[in-house]
């Protein structure tokens, strides 16, 4: 299957129906079955102890998948999170943006399923892992 948007058309979709995150994210890779979502880091993705928070790097893990859907299926905005995991497994750096290396395990006409690391940019250990499932309306 091809995508059906490029990484530009997904990061402009997503900048005009969620604005509240449009200078969170940027792409740095796409296929057919993997992405490479960046999340920017900045003051506001800090919590005390100087490291990036957990509701950050959770929107990064779930922004991921969500953009992976919306770049293989189309515009579809009304696709929504219905199950998800995400282990921490070290403290992320503060100074640096923290990158998702996501891959689309399946993609049927209801689901899809993705499963991705989380690292600080230039240290290639895993800081979280996460598994989501997404629920895709139908046409």
């Amino acid at each position: 299957m091809t995508l059906a948007l490029t990484a530009q058309e997904v990061m402009d979709y997503m900048a005009a129906e969620f604005p509240q995150v449009k200078d969170d994210f940027a792409i740095d890779a796409l296929s057919e079955d993997a992405i490479t979502l960046r999340l920017l880091v900045a003051e506001r993705h800090l919590r005390p102890g100087g490291t990036v928070s957990g509701p950050s790097m959770f929107a990064l893990a779930d922004c991921a998948v969500y953009a992976m859907v919306l770049a293989r299926v189309g515009r579809k905005a009304l696709a929504v999170t219905i199950s998800c995991s995400m282990d921490f497994m070290r403290k992320p750096a503060a100074g640096v943006d923290v990158i998702s290396k996501c891959r689309l395990l399946k993609l049927g006409r209801a689901l899809a399923v993705g499963d991705m690391l989380l690292y600080s940019e230039g240290d290639e250990r895993p800081v979280a892992r996460a598994s989501m499932t997404y629920s895709i309306p139908p046409k």
